[in-house]
């Protein structure tokens, strides 16, 4: 088997195509961190949403240490990297880092080994629901109308919507998402953690008059003991969500031991790449949780099949844009499901590179 022979990371900052906020940020950029493993006359892909340091910290201390190694070895490259950013903590960038990493070499493996990555996982499933995400808060009610209602018209059987930027037009802003996708679709609602204990309990309560099945993030993810509140309080029907800010598995298991939420979350562009991910569907497993993927909808398509307790991924507007525009082999959902290219070696896609060049960040 081929060792890894070079090491290549870009970071790209892509504009959104309009302003867009939640509950607690504005935004008008996505950066993508983009790692490219090579070995012999193959090269693998991998990704994450996040901040130009995590490219940094690739370039200046992870790829030292995938150089030379068989890619084909990913638990063990996993542990390397892990302890190797001990210094740096292991929360956020250095996780972020990690994930992009990890991603690659397992692309690689698929693509030196011939095969696509869900082949070497094994499927539990193959096709998995996605549910449209956007709806944010920096929207007019009109383009909030389209955009959800275009997700109900494609098939999708579930949207969601952002909240918390400012509180007194919520409910109104749930009624214009109910009229807009009827009464068949599913409306899950996202605060990213805007609301007091006491605000998330009134909404959650205003919220059941348009049929609101998911509330993620009322309190702060961190709140354990307020999302514990709004589980044991929430509308019947009403499901509480968190996790897309867990980095490890300890994480998830604080959370699932807490009997904090009623679906966990979990992204692997975060918690540390495929094998991270992995981990994550481990602890849901081992606590009977279902366990929901959150955005980079053509990854997660592809790990979601394989872990038996993932039961849908968020297909993020931003990150499904970026997705359409510059990965060649981008997962598109056809009547709201996502179906991994199981004929394509690895995740089966390539980077546009002339197409992203003109965003790409210099560092």
């Amino acid at each position: 088997m081929p060792r890894i022979d070079s090491i290549d990371v870009a970071c790209y900052k892509i504009p959104t195509d309009s302003p867009e906020s939640d509950g607690t940020l504005a935004w008008d950029s996505t950066t993508w961190v983009v790692v490219e493993l090579k070995a012999g006359d193959k090269s693998g892909i991998g990704y994450s949403y996040a901040d130009q340091a995590t490219a940094e910290l690739i370039a200046s201390n992870l790829s030292t240490h995938v150089k030379g190694a068989d890619p084909t070895d990913t638990p063990s490259l996993w542990i390397t990297l892990t302890r190797h950013i001990r210094g740096s903590g292991r929360p956020g960038v250095s996780s972020m880092a990690i994930s992009a990493v990890d991603m690659a070499l397992w692309d690689l493996k698929g693509k030196l080994l011939n095969t696509s990555v869900l082949n070497l996982l094994g499927a539990a499933r193959q096709e998995v629901e996605a549910y449209g995400s956007g709806g944010f808060t920096s929207y007019t009610d009109d383009q909030l109308r389209d955009q959800l209602s275009c997700w109900a018209a494609e098939g999708m059987r579930a949207v969601k919507m952002k909240i918390g930027t400012h509180p007194d037009r919520d409910i109104h802003r749930v009624q214009v998402a109910r009229q807009a996708i009827g009464d068949a679709v599913k409306l899950f609602v996202d605060a990213n953690g805007a609301y007091s204990r006491k605000q998330a309990l009134y909404f959650a309560e205003a919220f059941r008059e348009y049929d609101v099945v998911w509330f993620e993030e009322p309190v702060s993810s961190d709140d354990l003991d307020g999302l514990r509140l709004m589980r044991d309080r929430a509308p019947a029907g009403m499901d509480i969500a968190a996790g897309e800010y867990g980095y490890d598995a300890f994480y998830f298991r604080r959370m699932l031991q807490h009997q904090a939420v009623d679906v966990m979350q979990a992204d692997g562009t975060r918690c540390g790449g495929a094998t991270g991910f992995l981990f994550a569907g481990g602890v849901a497993e081992a606590f009977g949780y279902p366990l929901s993927a959150h955005t980079a909808p053509s990854f997660h398509s592809y790990m979601t099949c394989a872990v038996p307790r993932a039961f849908n991924v968020e297909y993020f507007h931003d990150h499904a844009r970026i997705e359409k525009q510059f990965l060649e082999g981008a997962i598109i959902p056809k009547q709201g499901m996502l179906r991994p290219d199981r004929g394509r070696p690895g995740f089966g896609w390539e980077v546009k590179r002339q197409d992203v060049e003109r965003f790409r960040v210099r560092f």
